[in-house]
């Protein structure tokens, strides 16, 4: 029989009347929406497997044009399915960046670009560092260019955006498998932190039951990211020092030649995983969607945890 959905108040009917026709409901409901979103997928043409991508290249010499509206982790993130797809085809990525797409946040959080994903100042940031990566041909405003790829398919509304890996999103939209235990981001490393622990702590994604102060105990601690987030820090860690980059470029060259970096689910902590630096992420339980792989990777969720890493990490003791 061929699946109808119901009204709002055939559902709430049906839920207080007859509950395993209900749950056999909701769980019909969730096929359909995944029947259509299949459908929807392949009756676009969209590019997403290998052979395809490597077909319409045939006849696009100027590189394989991929777009994507931020924000700035989320991008950092989509970099290792844009380096496997430069590895398997030999075709550099033109990126265009969708600039001022709404973001949608609950009225108890703030980000530092307001109501938007990604602004021209963001991308300003961005692109030196996006640039210096051999994959990248470019780094641009979309402007209506003709695109190959939409990585923005994954908000789509079938993947649950609140779990599982933001780095393997862009893999399930192209149809390629991302090296993500290997480096993806390449700087040189600003060899000035070699001893230093860096730090970031955004005011979304935090682990309330975790106290930084312990960290007073460690030398050189520098804090990267924006001053009300700086001086939040401070109130744990009273002689912090805060660290101003001019471009995101600087920012990977610092995080590139530290001793240590640890942050939460935020831009910072995505460049060190691209680096795969000695890192500790700090979890919160309701929000996991980053993942720590390869050398060098950790997260948290308890104190004595995250007290004996640092420890460990810090004095080149890890086992």
């Amino acid at each position: 029989m061929m699946f109808k959905k119901r009204n709002l108040l055939s559902k709430l009917w049906l839920k207080h009347t007859n509950r395993p026709l209900y749950k056999e409901y909701k769980w019909e409901l969730k096929n359909y929406h995944q029947k259509l979103f299949n459908y929807e997928f392949k009756g676009s043409q969209r590019l997403s497997s290998l052979p395809k991508i490597k077909e319409i290249l045939k006849s696009a010499p100027e590189g394989l044009n991929v777009n994507h509206s931020g924000n700035a982790g989320d991008i950092i993130y989509a970099l290792p399915t844009l380096k496997k797809l430069y590895e398997l085809t030999g075709t550099k990525i033109n990126l265009y960046l969708r600039l001022n797409q709404p973001l949608v946040l609950s009225a108890t959080l703030s980000h530092p670009l307001g109501n938007v994903m990604l602004n021209q100042k963001m991308l300003d940031l961005l692109a030196p560092l996006l640039l210096k990566q051999e994959y990248i041909n470019l780094a641009q405003p979309y402007n209506g260019q003709n695109i190959h790829i939409d990585l923005d398919y994954f908000r789509s509304g079938i993947f649950p955006l609140d779990r599982g890996n933001i780095a393997r999103w862009c893999g399930y939209v192209t149809g390629v498998s991302a090296d993500l235990y290997k480096k993806w981001i390449t700087v040189v490393p600003n060899k000035t932190y070699v001893q230093t622990i860096i730090l970031a702590r955004s005011g979304r994604y935090q682990n309330i039951s975790l106290d930084f102060s312990f960290l007073k105990a460690y030398k050189n601690l520098k804090f990267v990211g924006v001053p009300s987030e700086f001086e939040e820090m401070k109130k744990q860690i009273p002689d912090l020092q805060w660290a101003e980059v001019n471009n995101f470029l600087e920012l990977a060259e610092m995080i590139a030649g530290c001793k240590l970096f640890i942050g939460n689910q935020s831009f910072p902590f995505s460049i060190a995983e691209g680096l795969k630096v000695p890192r500790i992420l700090e979890l919160t339980t309701d929000i996991i969607n980053v993942v720590p792989e390869g050398p060098g990777g950790h997260d948290v969720i308890f104190q004595d945890h995250f007290e004996a890493l640092v420890h460990d990490l810090a004095n080149d003791e890890l086992y």
